[in-house]
């Protein structure tokens, strides 16, 4: 759909209170082309779903897209229907038990269906991912942080991969952990961790966006990855290749503004080398649960209300490079200026006013993740 067809509104909307409202929330959301961004839009510019839908069609031919029909109502009702026989609750962007840190994603899901206690969704929240593949020193960190953390108040998000967030979600589980599922909130993958997942809904809570019986997908994993670190203050990284996903939403975090932090690994484990490129980078340092407390965004408060240094107290600059947010920063003027007309690459240099070596490398980074594509003759444009 047009990233300029109609403007948006920047409240979110009324949720909905009957079946009928919620039967038309979910043919819009699930109708062809119509992701979390273009839903937002197209609420804003007509005030309902049901309004949004009359107008889909015509929306539709003007993006070059003709006999386009949105999801049917039957449809949207077995949804409604395998959510029931699950157990699974609908919570709706606008409600007051939609996680607050989430609702302030220009992205934010419209519909989280949700297994277990929704009440964890109002504690203070923090990320914590990593490698499949992980070390046994590896998963030891992430039960000693994940096992800390919620000892201190704190709810553990992951995404109930193997490796270390399954490690984090065991650890942290009597207390009550969230798991943000890649596909739907009933589909327990990977099967290894089913029996984990049914006991993770006794004190806490699986979520996810997708349609009841979705199988996960290789695209929808970025996007699960930007409700994990949405969720929380902070995101922790204990072990991650140089080319992962834990950095894909590392770098989702820093677009949302979150607090990242990484656990230091050995130079010569490959599995170390994405936490220490981010440290590298400008990311905290963890060795322990009291490192990630001490770093959430409370704390500027505090620093806030230190003396200033005097002009002789302040040190040098230290060297300039692109550290993590520039990187962050690029990536969003990147998408900023991206929308579904190509645009040559060449022109999108000079408008961002950047060195052609810092941008090429971040628009593989986003073609890799999904959120560019890149078309014939040197032309971009961004995947809704």
């Amino acid at each position: 759909m047009p990233e300029d067809t109609h403007p948006s509104s920047t409240h979110p909307p009324l949720p909905p209170t009957t079946e009928d409202d919620r039967v038309s929330w979910l043919r819009l959301l699930r109708s062809r082309r119509v992701g979390a961004t273009t839903f937002h839009r197209l609420m804003g510019a007509h005030g309902s779903a049901q309004a949004a839908l009359a107008a889909l069609p015509e929306v539709a031919r003007a993006a070059g897209v003709e006999d386009y029909t949105p999801c049917t109502a039957d449809a949207a009702r077995a949804e409604l229907k395998a959510a029931e026989t699950a157990g699974a609750r609908m919570i709706c962007i606008g409600a007051p038990d939609y996680p607050a840190p989430l609702r302030e994603l220009p992205d934010a899901p419209p519909v989280l269906w949700a297994i277990g206690d929704p009440a964890i969704l109002s504690r203070p929240m923090i990320a914590l991912v990593g490698a499949r593949n992980a070390s046994s020193l590896g998963l030891r960190m992430a039960r000693a942080l994940a096992g800390e953390l919620s000892a201190q108040g704190q709810v553990i998000v992951s995404g109930l991969a193997r490796g270390i967030d399954a490690a984090a979600h065991a650890a942290s589980r009597e207390a009550g952990t969230v798991a943000v599922m890649a596909g739907a909130a009933d589909v327990l993958y990977p099967a290894e961790n089913a029996r984990l997942a049914e006991q993770i809904v006794e004190t806490g809570l699986r979520i996810s966006e997708q349609p009841f019986g979705m199988v996960p997908q290789a695209r929808h994993f970025p996007r699960r990855n930007r409700i994990i670190s949405g969720l929380a203050r902070a995101i922790v990284v204990v072990e991650a290749a140089a080319k992962s996903g834990s950095l894909i939403t590392a770098r989702t975090a820093l677009d949302q503004g979150r607090e990242v932090l990484a656990v230091p690994g050995h130079p010569f484990d490959a599995r170390a080398a994405g936490c220490n490129m981010l440290i590298r980078d400008g990311a905290h340092l963890v060795r322990r649960a009291e490192d990630v407390l001490e770093a959430l965004p409370a704390q500027a408060a505090e620093a806030a209300a230190q003396p200033e240094l005097t002009l002789e107290e302040v040190p040098p600059p230290p060297p300039e490079r692109r550290g993590l947010r520039e990187t962050a920063a690029l990536h969003r003027q990147i998408l900023d200026r991206l929308g579904p007309s190509p645009l040559a690459e060449d022109q999108l240099i000079r408008d961002l006013g950047a060195p052609a070596g810092q941008v090429t490398p971040l628009l593989t980074d986003l073609e890799l993740e999904g959120r560019v594509r890149r078309q014939a003759g040197g032309l971009l444009s961004r995947v809704e």
